[in-house]
């Protein structure tokens, strides 16, 4: 298991049902410490994490309740101030549904210790269990960000295994009273972007649960695609307005440092 004093593991959960313990408890097992957001929570997933966090000790891991639902984005803000509070520089920020691999969470921890100016960024390996629909509707967001940003910086902007390096994180949320819900991944990587963080993406497997074995989605298709539409709305009149200049020079200033 690695340890450390300036990188952690940041799970926002709003309930996630079993799933939970089995993420966290793959996760302790890598790395320490882990931070549990619970964002009021009413199924009682938090509960068994609770226990094993008394057992383990705050060094390993700690669950930090929310008595308001406000959304992933707003989890992993809490999560953020609480920890520069605790001088940690960074988070690694994951779903609490078994989506993302707790077994690369070191090395994308290494890349961002080698980099601690950048944004690691996971772009998504899907299984041939991935819904059709949810990758095809995937491509018009990615695109979008690709215009927004003028290039390729963030490789896929919905996927949400990604270390931040916190304080940029934080700044850019401060910037905007949106990015607390659904829209909290792509719309905050685009402003770190437009803020000038470099950016680094890392191949990593994405699984699909289905219900039968436990997976829950608190997705809504209408409310959170109408969510959506609304942020790009928001991103690309910004950008048409005034962002595209810090977009153009800090992709030329991407372009130099490669060549």
């Amino acid at each position: 298991m690695n340890a450390s004093t300036t990188h952690l593991v940041l799970v926002p959960s709003f309930d996630s049902g079993p799933l939970l313990e089995r993420t966290v408890r793959e996760l302790v097992e890598r790395w320490a410490p882990v931070w549990v957001v619970v964002d009021a929570s009413t199924d009682g997933s938090e509960k068994p994490v609770e226990t094993l966090a008394q057992a383990l000790g705050p060094q390993r891991l700690r669950v930090l309740p929310r008595s308001e639902n406000g959304g992933k984005g707003a989890a992993v803000l809490t999560g953020a101030h609480e920890a520069l509070a605790a001088g940690f520089t960074h988070a690694l920020v994951m779903d609490a549904d078994h989506q993302h691999p707790a077994d690369r969470v070191a090395d994308f921890m290494a890349a961002s210790q080698a980099r601690p100016d950048t944004l690691v960024l996971g772009l998504p390996v899907f299984g041939p269990e991935a819904p059709a629909i949810r990758l095809q509707g995937r491509k018009l967001s990615v695109g979008l960000v690709h215009l927004e940003t003028l290039g390729r910086a963030v490789g896929d902007p919905l996927f949400g295994f990604r270390v931040y390096p916190l304080r940029p994180l934080v700044d850019a949320m401060a910037r905007t009273r949106h990015a607390r819900r659904y829209d909290f991944d792509p719309e905050v990587a685009v402003r770190m972007v437009w803020a000038g963080v470099p950016t680094l993406n890392l191949p990593a497997a994405c699984r699909y649960v289905p219900r039968t074995a436990g997976g829950i989605s608190h997705f809504h298709y209408f409310r959170d695609n109408v969510r959506m539409v609304w942020l790009h709305s928001r991103l690309l009149v910004q950008f048409v307005l005034w962002r595209w200049y810090s977009a153009w020079r800090h992709r030329r200033r991407r372009s130099l440092s490669r060549s």
